[in-house]
């Protein structure tokens, strides 16, 4: 007798449904990793307004060819690059940088849409759906002055965010703070580094260096009820803040549902060039870059994009360990290891392959324990453009509450519509007070005259304005299971009355696992596009009957950027494109700039959004620019380059956290 399996399989034969079916039993690395301590999000000073010297980690310095970030001297003879030189350079810059690094050989054409209504106006939309709150979360300003002022600047935020219990907690590069259910802080701005029991990122006193931590992301899991929060963080000398080699991802995993409480930190080595037992593998040490978290009933779930730091990308990797070893606070964890490069596709290992968490408790229960993940192809393609998606399966995920882990690792590729890496994301004109200062040559300072003379011992290359943003590479987002369905989004190239723009592209999948395989059937699909304006960094959330919120940041001829929404329902979006917080001004942040990012194409965004389950309602949170002002303001002297306590010199990035019921 036929198994239901295998009936679906000749079903799909018959209909044409075309898909690779690849099963392999998981190649794994087994070590053990050791709690690292305690923490607690505590109080914490502020520091105060004005810049200092250095503004930038230097984290990278010793790898040149490959830095991400400022060239901390700031002064260049170099004239500004155009803008279409600045779109035909971006993705060469994209892929030099160290953190969330790029491997996109190319932008695609985007399908032809007719684009989304749009209602600026809060309150209801489609099926009943409702905006239930919204405030502003941290911004710029918070993770600068954090922690004294011990602090660098830094964008993008890199957005995370989790709910439950009561509260929301919020994490950007390199700042943490709880709210209640209605956006009371409950805790002041903490900065990671004292949060993970480091050193501060930079102690102005001492000017010695500590850690250097990135790519925040958050889960509450409804059935331990427990918080987890992990990042990457990465080793410098002190004294140089140059980096070493060594990086781990550190997990924090909360002692009750009340995050206030303890934390325990378990530090997972990522170098992988066989140093703290970490395994061998090609040109490292390497950088466990972008990681993402997911969950199912037995196991909590890290991934990563393995990059060497000599240059190249190796593929990525999948970390897996007990859920009930690290809710107990167990000394010692069994930690899983299974490298995607044992997994090829047309020649290509995984990349950001994003875990799903199951935010309503219905986990995939079959094969002994499934979790689920989903990545894009496109950024392997000379064409930037794909349609397919692979679907992952870790099987028999109960055996990682046994001392011998024995679990599988399947795939295979899924076809979609087309989708692309999409283009870089344009916005409205309006005050840029940080570039009208760089270029200004008539404002009288102590230093000469030109505001300029505030920033720079040397004449800056010019900034153009408004700055592009990135738009991300068409790697896949958030990742959704409930209801049996496997959710998720990305971005895409879209064209819209003829104009190529940034898009969203979204997936609902029902994903079948046994033993050696795993399949995926596509029941809905859908874009988002916006007529004139990008959406990007797309976050989605989903409940067990098909509702749902995807969040975004909506951005171009009409908009600043904005925090924005639609509605799912469970055959596709529903409603106008909502905005949660129209933005005030357009981004004005350093990496946009020659002046002090040389050769810089676009201001960076994302990296990504959020958008979380919470009971029978969805939080989301996505950057956007809640403040603007004038040069005049900018400058003046009682607080040079806060403009009235909204910003400081160097960025205006904020975040917008919102409560929906779907």
């Amino acid at each position: 007798m036929q198994s239901r399996f295998q009936w679906l399989r000749i079903v799909i034969a018959v209909i044409g449904c075309n898909m690779v079916i690849a099963g392999t039993q998981a190649a794994t690395t087994l070590r053990t990793i050791q709690s690292a301590g305690n923490a607690q999000i505590r109080s914490s000073a502020t520091g105060k307004d004005g810049l200092q010297s250095p503004e930038f980690a230097p984290t990278f310095a010793n790898a040149p060819n490959l830095q991400d970030g400022p060239d901390a001297a700031g002064a260049s003879s170099a004239t500004a690059l155009s803008s279409s030189s600045r779109i035909s350079a971006s993705l060469q810059q994209a892929r030099k940088r160290l953190v969330n690094r790029s491997i996109a050989r190319a932008r695609g054409p985007g399908e032809w849409l007719a684009g989304e209504e749009r209602d600026d106006r809060a309150g209801w939309g489609g099926g009943g759906s409702r905006l239930l709150g919204s405030f502003d979360g941290l911004n710029f300003r918070d993770q600068r002055l954090a922690n004294g002022g011990n602090q660098f600047s830094i964008e993008p935020p890199d957005q995370s965010l989790c709910a439950g219990n009561g509260f929301v907690v919020e994490a950007v590069n390199d700042v943490i703070r709880i709210y209640d259910s209605h956006g009371k802080p409950l805790s002041d701005v903490v900065d990671l580094n004292s949060f993970y029991g480091y050193p501060a990122a930079i102690d102005r006193a001492t000017q010695t260096y500590g850690p250097s931590l990135t790519d925040p992301t958050c889960y509450f899991d409804p059935q331990v009820r427990r918080f987890f929060q992990v990042i990457l963080t990465i080793e410098v000398d002190p004294a140089t803040g140059a980096e070493t080699g060594y990086n781990h991802l550190d997990l924090a995993v909360s002692s009750s549902a009340d995050p206030r409480a303890s934390w325990t930190i378990y530090r997972i080595p990522v170098q992988d060039d066989g140093t703290q037992g970490t395994p061998v593998h090609a040109n490292c040490p390497c950088l466990g870059d972008y990681p993402h978290i997911g969950a199912d009933e037995h196991g909590i779930y890290l991934t990563t994009n393995e990059f060497p730091f000599a240059g190249g990308f190796n593929s990525a990797q999948v970390y897996a360990l007990s859920k009930k070893d690290l809710v107990r606070g167990a000394v010692k964890v069994t930690l899983v290891q299974i490298d995607t490069i044992d997994h090829l596709l047309d020649g290509n290992p995984g990349f950001t392959v994003w875990p799903a968490v199951s935010p309503s408790g219905d986990f995939a229960r079959q094969n002994r324990g499934t979790e689920f993940f989903l990545s894009s192809l496109a950024v392997f393609t000379d064409s930037g453009i794909e349609n397919r998606l692979r679907v992952w399966a870790l099987g028999n995920t109960r055996s990682l509450d046994s001392n011998a882990p024995d679990v599988t690792f399947d795939d295979s590729a899924v076809r979609v519509r087309q989708y692309a890496v999409p283009p870089l994301s344009s916005q409205k004109s309006g005050s840029t007070p940080l570039a009208d200062c760089i270029n200004d040559t008539t404002l009288t300072t102590p230093f000469g005259l030109g505001c300029w003379n505030y920033l720079f011992d040397a004449k800056p290359p010019a900034a153009v304005t408004p700055e592009l943003i990135d738009s991300n590479d068409s790697r896949m987002q958030q990742v959704v299971y409930t209801g049996g369905r496997l959710y998720g989004a990305l971005d895409t190239a879209v064209t819209v009355q003829g104009a190529a723009q940034a898009g969203i592209a979204y997936y609902a999948i029902r994903p079948y696992a046994q033993h050696g395989s795993v399949i995926g059937i596509v029941e809905n699909q859908g874009k988002i596009a916006v007529a004139g304006n990008n959406a990007n960094y797309p976050a989605i959330a989903a409940l067990p009957n098909g509702r749902g919120v995807i969040a975004f940041t909506l951005v171009g001829t009409d908009y600043f950027p904005s925090a924005a929404y639609v509605v799912l329902g469970p055959n596709g979006h529903e409603g106008p494109v909502r905005v949660a917080a129209l933005g005030r001004g357009p981004s004005d942040g350093f990496t946009g700039y020659e002046a002090y990012s040389p050769g810089a194409t676009n201001a960076r965004w994302g990296d990504y959004g959020a958008a979380v389950v919470d009971g029978g309602e969805i939080w989301i949170a996505s950057e956007y620019v809640g403040q603007t002002c004038t040069l005049t303001t900018f400058v003046d002297p009682a607080a040079f380059g806060s403009c009235q306590g909204t910003r400081t010199t160097l960025g205006n990035w904020g975040t917008r956290i919102s409560r929906i019921r779907p």
